[in-house]
Parts: structure tokens; C-alpha cells; sequence
């Protein structure tokens, strides 16, 4: 599925140093499938000991409860390399995290399952999560023209070319390498015999151990 923008409420976070034990405590690290993960998203936030909702967390406020678009500040999502913080993250409705910087693994996860992440400067970012608090403010992501827009104002980010084009096309990895086939059969073609020869000699011998 292509997607050349997308838009949703903001939810305003604000904080800096959100890492992914945070978003997904490691007890919860069992859980291998990506459905139903959202429930144990903040886990130590959103919930008490006894497991009832902690009613000053703003995932539990009910001006937030359907916002799709967070906005952290410096430093989201880092330390360890669990993809379930990411699978959390989706799973709750969260599409899209705008925030200064983000733990690099946790970049490279979030473009595999589609999350897309966005890096604003530290007062673009205080602005919007003020306007945020109102619980109606809609945030859109036009990744076609590289722009962040709220509350009718409107600011260009930077990201990454082969980023980009991933997440408008909604390709998996292996999708995209599959767009090299063509390129790959023409190189290979071109190779002189005694290559070609080698080549499938070490691919046979690779295969058979």
C-alpha cells in the first residue's frame, strides 16, 4: 500500500530519553507475536502495581486514547535492539513519532514494520506538543514533500532518500530487493564464462554446506 502522507491526532509525550524498556518492559519480551502487543505499551506508566490504570499517564486520558502521531523530544527509543518496542508502538495505533533524535536500532526497526519516525528541532516540537495538550490538534506527515504540518503552520524536515521511498511504497525488505532482479540478471549477463562458473561453483558450495 502506497502512502504519500499521513495525518492523526498528537499525543504529547515530551520527554527526553524514552528507551525501549519504557515502551515494552523486557518481561514481556516472550511474547513473539506483534497483535497484542499494545497493551503492554508504557506498561510502568500506564499502569499501578496492582495493574490498574494510572489515571495521570496521558495514554490513559481520555483526550489521548485515539491519538496516532507521539511527540517525544531528544532521544526516543534508545538502548537495547528489541523490535517489540516498535511492534508495541504499531500495535497500539501509533503510526508516526516525531521527535530531535532517535536510538539508531531503533530507527532501523521502526522503518521495517512502517512506523515512520521524524527528526524536528527541540522547539518546533515543544510547540506542537503544547498546542497537542488540547487534545485536538491534528498532525500531517507529507513524506512526498518532506513536510510536517499543525495547526496551520507547516515545517520542512529532512530524511533519508531510500527511507523515504520505502515507507511511501510499503515495501518489506525483501519487496525491495526484489526490484534488483532485473539489474542483477543484466549485470550477471555480462559477465565473461570462467565468472560465471565461479560464481556458481561458490553459490553451490554455500548451499551445500
Amino acid at each position: 500500500m502506497t502512502l504519500k502522507s499521513y495525518s492523526g491526532k498528537a499525543v504529547p509525550l515530551l520527554m527526553d530519553n524514552v528507551d525501549t524498556d519504557q515502551l515494552i518492559p523486557a518481561e514481556f519480551l516472550k511474547l513473539l507475536e506483534k497483535k497484542g502487543l499494545g497493551k503492554y505499551l508504557f506498561y510502568r506508566w500506564r499502569y499501578d502495581q496492582k495493574g490498574n490504570e494510572n489515571t495521570g499517564f496521558l495514554l490513559n486520558n481520555s483526550k489521548f486514547r485515539d491519538g496516532t502521531v507521539l511527540i517525544g523530544l531528544r532521544n526516543f527509543g534508545i538502548g537495547s535492539s528489541r523490535e517489540n518496542a516498535v511492534w508495541a508502538l504499531v500495535d497500539y495505533g501509533f503510526r508516526v513519532v516525531l521527535a530531535e533524535s532517535f536510538g539508531d536500532i531503533f530507527y532501523e526497526n521502526a522503518v521495517k514494520n512502517g512506523l515512520i519516525l521524524v527528526r524536528l528541532d527541540i522547539n518546533t516540537l515543544r510547540e506542537i506538543g503544547e498546542m497537542a495538550k488540547s487534545g485536538n490538534l491534528e498532525v500531517t506527515v507529507d513524506l512526498e514533500k518532506k513536510r510536517v504540518s499543525y495547526g496551520g503552520k507547516s515545517v520542512e524536515f529532512q530524511m533519508d532518500e531510500s527511507v523515504r521511498k520505502r515507507l511511501m511504497s510499503g515495501k518489506s525488505e525483501i519487496e525491495v530487493t526484489m526490484d534488483y532482479n532485473a539489474k542483477i540478471a543484466q549485470y550477471e549477463s555480462r559477465m565473461p564464462e570462467f565468472l560465471k562458473v565461479k560464481m556458481e561453483r561458490e553459490q553451490r558450495e554455500i548451499i551445500e554446506g
